[in-house]
């Protein structure tokens, strides 16, 4: 006979007993092999009583439980790391008390006191309704990734939409201040508009000191961002209690986390990781928040109808440095290093430091432009910056830092390589490396990939010189010019190729 539930069981008494036959209730016991009172049972209503549980009792237990739950109660106002886990509550009771206890029965006892225990109304959460636009949350996340293998550490800048979710995510190797200020610029772009309000926590990047309450010094450069967007600021309270004030951007930091950055990203640099990112966000505007009927994407083009506009000029987001260019010709920055070139050893520039470029200026010329390092005490040097020097110092070629760099990320390849080994066993190591050299000044003029193709013809006919190189390079770039069909429209324009053949004839040229 198959099992049967209770319920089913309930159902064909229920059935049995209003046939033709009507049997009675002794008859359908003996039928459906249960008591008398179940059959009652099932004819007064078709679901089952619950069953009937005996509470437990713990005689033992019973002195001590008042004790208990003092200790449970006063645990509200303490660190929560130090509270009464219950194999302390036992060892108090044994040690202090000399109660004679189970260990069993303490843990059951003070499972069931934390799970019944109330909030103090103070700690009850309040629903909010957010309007459209009316507010964003800011915040910063950890995280890590791989760079070219390496794994290192790296911070997120959030902001989150509180009326329908929508978040901006961008990541730098640190929290500074630059970055909280290109973060904000990003994301209203990202918006493509301004929020009435933005709530933070107490980021030392906005905030210089925390007075009572809500009152807070800001940074200059924080009130010029709210200034120049016309947003207003809250500061959440310090500490525990104050995180609940902005838990939209505290959950949305682990959620992206765990949705878009598992596994560990492995890229080549960050320009790679926000481009992966930004795809991360379009992806989430699919998303339903819980409880939400529109999915983040169209409740953010509600949303976005609300929003101020965006100022008629950017912010300036970057913070401006002056350097002294070393002896190495390197400018120190966030205490890492970043060569420039070597014609301005000794001098003092301008640096343009943003979340995550460093950009050095002669006024109003780029001299450099390098992605930001991570950590503290890198090198982030460029060969070119270097050959001036190198002419001269040719011997220091072959153990410079930038050519080990070079040769790391593929910018120094197998073609170079070849030539400089065939250079120098064929006119020396010196004269040999400067050849080498002339041919990477070649690339401040012509694309990399033509010098490449110049060096390679050399290479194949057994020729060494840079000038030649140079032609090859010319001439590959001539060949790998696609001339486009004439188009009617502009045939007033073509013009005969030129000719030179007047001048031979002044020559005397047959």
């Amino acid at each position: 006979m198959t099992k049967r539930t209770k319920v089913e069981l309930f159902e064909q008494i229920r059935k049995a007993h209003v046939g033709s036959e009507s049997p009675s209730i002794r008859d359908l016991a003996r039928t459906y092999g249960v008591h008398r009172r179940t059959v009652r049972q099932a004819l007064s209503d078709p679901v089952p009583p619950p069953r009937k549980v005996t509470p437990r009792t713990s005689p033992s237990l019973e002195p001590w439980k008042k004790t208990i739950q003092d200790w449970i109660e006063a645990d509200r106002d303490v660190p929560k790391k130090q509270r009464h886990t219950a194999r302390r509550v036992f060892q108090r009771l044994v040690i202090e008390h000399g109660a004679e206890v189970s260990e069993s029965s303490v843990r059951r006892y003070v499972a069931l006191l934390k799970t019944n225990r109330s909030l103090s109304v103070d700690k009850v959460c309040v629903p909010q309704t957010h309007p459209l636009a009316e507010e964003a949350e800011v915040d910063f996340g950890q995280f890590h990734f791989y760079l070219n293998g390496v794994m290192v550490e790296a911070w997120m800048f959030v902001m989150r939409l509180s009326a329908s979710g929508k978040a901006f995510h961008f990541a730098s190797f640190n929290q500074a201040q630059e970055v909280f200020i290109e973060g904000h610029v990003r994301a209203f772009e990202h918006f493509g508009g301004v929020v009435t309000r933005v709530r933070y926590d107490n980021l030392k990047t906005a905030v210089v000191r925390v007075l009572k309450g809500r009152s807070r010094v800001e940074t200059e450069r924080f009130v010029a961002l709210r200034s120049h967007y016309l947003f207003d600021s809250f500061f959440c309270l310090p500490g525990v209690a104050g995180a609940h004030e902005k838990g939209g951007v505290e959950g949305e930091i682990g959620r992206f986390r765990r949705r878009h950055l598992v596994p560990v990203p492995n890229v080549a640099s960050l320009a790679e990781l926000n481009a992966l990112i930004e795809a991360g966000d379009v992806a989430d505007d699919t998303r339903h928040v819980d409880g939400r009927y529109l999915s983040v994407g169209e409740h953010f083009a509600l949303e976005a109808a609300h929003l101020a506009a965006l100022p008629t000029e950017r912010f300036a987001s970057e913070l401006l440095l002056s350097c002294r260019v070393d002896t190495k010709s390197r400018i120190c920055v966030r205490q890492n290093f970043y060569s420039v070139p070597v014609t301005y050893a000794g001098q003092r520039i301008t640096v343009r430091l943003g979340a995550n470029i460093v950009a050095a200026y002669d006024g109003t010329r780029v001299l450099a432009r390098h992605d930001r390092a991570p950590g503290k005490g890198r090198e982030v040097l460029v060969l070119d910056h270097y050959l001036e020097t190198l002419r001269v110092k040719a011997g220091a070629l072959a153990g410079s830092s930038a050519l080990a760099l070079a040769r790391a990320s593929g910018r120094f390849n197998s073609t170079h390589e070849e030539f400089l080994s065939r250079a120098r066993r064929a006119n020396g190591d010196a004269a040999g490396t400067r050849a080498m050299i002339e041919v990477l000044l070649l690339e401040r003029t012509m694309k990399p990939s033509a010098v490449d193709e110049g060096m390679a013809r050399c290479l194949r006919v057994g020729t060494l010189d840079p000038a030649l190189v140079a032609i090859e390079a010319r001439r590959s770039l001539e060949e790998a010019r696609v001339v486009p069909e004439s188009d009617p429209a502009l045939a007033h324009y073509d013009r005969p190729a030129p000719s030179v053949a007047h001048y031979d004839e002044l020559l005397g040229v047959s």
